[in-house]
């Protein structure tokens, strides 16, 4: 017994996620079953079988990637512009007092009421990007500070008095700095973007979106569509993220290398 354990001990992690996925099933299957209505409640095979058969009909892919560079979209440009206001407050305190109130009042306000709001200013087809962008920029944008903040001052004064090149600054002091926080950042925005993104769909209806799969899911009262295309989502959004991250851990230490 003692080596059968040992022989799996390799495994632990995968099995572990592999049990966890079988209980969610499971409990699953039991809801299904004591609700007693496909309606309500699909069956896990029910939502297999209409995965197998989803992905061969005419417009998927097409759907797929139409939501896919919507949302990709408007997490890179909270990156990008979550990143450089970060810096910039970090660097200049007045505009950090400045941005302050804005980075308070995305995070405060409902995400369905930016879109209603957003609605009235700009086509459907955008609103995705937006919301995403929306929801992603303070959350980088506190993390980029918080790092700047959180620095050394002895490091801090060091590179003053040496003179070190900003080319040094960033590679030796500012990435190793800005690393975790970073990490952190991308791998709850990356979720919430998803979120936000679908959100937005679902209330603009843009054609061809995975928004309007589950409005039509909705209007139709397909759920087993309704949890498929929820499937789909959750794959997508989690290989994206993950091979996000792994370039990002990629770059910074290449460029930590430099």
């Amino acid at each position: 017994m003692g080596r059968v354990i040992d022989a799996l001990q390799p495994y632990k992690s995968i099995l572990q996620r592999a049990g966890a996925v079988l209980l969610t099933l499971a409990v699953w299957q039991i809801l299904a079953m004591s609700v007693g209505h496909q309606l309500l409640v699909p069956t896990p095979l029910s939502v297999v079988r209409r995965l197998g058969t989803i992905w061969t009909e005419a417009g998927f892919w097409g759907t797929v990637w139409f939501t896919f560079r919507k949302i990709v979209a408007g997490f890179l440009l909270g990156l990008g512009i979550g990143m450089g206001l970060g810096a910039l407050a970090g660097r200049f305190p007045l505009l950090e007092i400045l941005f302050r109130p804005w980075a308070v009042m995305i995070k405060s306000v409902p995400v369905a009421s930016f879109i209603v709001i957003c609605l009235i200013w700009m086509s459907s087809s955008r609103l995705s990007v937006f919301i995403s962008f929306l929801m992603v920029l303070p959350i980088i944008y506190t993390n980029v500070l918080q790092s700047i903040r959180s620095a050394d001052p002895r490091l801090l004064e060091a590179v003053q008095v040496f003179r070190m090149p900003w080319r040094r600054r960033l590679t030796y002091l500012w990435l190793p700095q800005m690393k975790p926080y970073l990490l952190s950042a991308c791998t709850v925005s990356l979720g919430i973007s998803w979120k936000a993104g679908i959100a937005a769909e679902i209330i603009g209806i843009p054609s061809g979106s995975i928004g309007q799969m589950f409005y039509d899911a909705k209007v139709y009262f397909n759920t087993v569509d309704l949890f498929a295309w929820t499937i789909i989502v959750v794959v997508v959004s989690v290989l994206f993220e993950k091979g996000f991250l792994a370039l990002l851990k990629w770059a910074f230490g290449r460029l930590e290398k430099l």
